[in-house]
């Protein structure tokens, strides 16, 4: 037998050639210069605001990236005038609309139970059955995103319109409304809460103070908005805003304030026709 002697070939000893088939880590990604601090809580953003469009969510997401610590601080904010952050925490540099958001669902909630257990107190007291109204949580949910979002967006489309700039400047942005409307309804939760107190009186202060301490929230940030545009009879318009922030605050008294003991406590609610409001 004869055997053939045959050269080995040097590319059967070279390692295989593999293709991987996943992206090139090192090779620079679509918004490798747009991750900003999401980053650093774990998570990348995907679309930054700049490279998205007015139309699409993405070009929102980057108004809900923002801490718990801060929302809660905004929110306090507006209950405390003299603070230096009074303004700037919500108008300028970084408005979100996460806190607003939360700010109006949370309230829509407190505005309904509180009024529940208001009307189960005062029917318990009053010897009277227990009637629970649950067409008062539509009328919330329609109300407070009404205002809370119907409104500032008008007032925004109004502005556009006549061509009103904001301090620096710069256009006065729907998302800077929507943050300053937002925060303005914070002070109604609390008040909400301590209306179950049924005692006109004690009723009628605390809707004044909500009143109060919204509306100024509201002139202090949307007045020198209205001041930098040419014209000085745009700043009539803050008259409307308080205007309609009134009849809010009717609304929430005579809606969602008006339980009573069939003895009332203190003084009669001058509003009130019958001592106890049931649905």
């Amino acid at each position: 037998m004869a055997y053939v002697s045959v050269e080995s070939d040097d590319r059967l000893e070279e390692e295989p050639e593999y293709r991987s088939f996943l992206a090139d880590e090192s090779a620079p990604t679509r918004n490798s210069g747009t991750q900003g601090v999401n980053a650093g809580r774990g998570y990348i953003s995907d679309t930054s605001k700049g490279s998205a469009s007015f139309w699409n969510v993405e070009y929102y997401q980057v108004y809900f990236d923002i801490d718990t610590k801060t929302v809660l601080s905004r929110c306090l904010t507006t209950l405390y005038p003299l603070s230096p952050n009074y303004t700037s925490a919500h108008l300028t540099p970084s408005p979100d609309l996460y806190g607003p958001f939360w700010t109006l669902t949370t309230l829509i909630f407190t505005l309904f139970v509180t009024s529940s257990l208001a009307s189960s107190i005062t029917s318990y007291l009053s010897y009277e059955p227990v009637t629970y109204d649950f067409a008062l949580l539509s009328v919330a949910v329609g109300l407070v995103y009404a205002y809370g979002i119907g409104v500032p967006i008008l007032l925004w489309g109004v502005l556009r319109y006549l061509g009103v700039v904001g301090t620096g400047g710069e256009g006065w942005g729907m998302v800077e409304a929507l943050s300053v409307w937002g925060y303005a309804m914070f002070a109604w939760i609390p008040v909400s809460i301590l209306c179950i107190i049924p005692v006109p009186v004690v009723r009628w202060i605390l809707t004044g103070l909500a009143f109060a301490f919204s509306g100024y929230f509201l002139v202090a940030n949307v007045y020198p908005v209205l001041a930098s545009a040419d014209s000085k009879a745009i700043r009539l318009i803050i008259i409307l805003v308080a205007a309609f922030h009134a009849a809010l605050a009717l609304v929430f008294k005579v809606l969602f304030f008006s339980y009573y003991v069939v003895h009332e406590i203190g003084v009669p609610d001058p509003i009130g026709e019958t001592p106890v409001r049931l649905f």
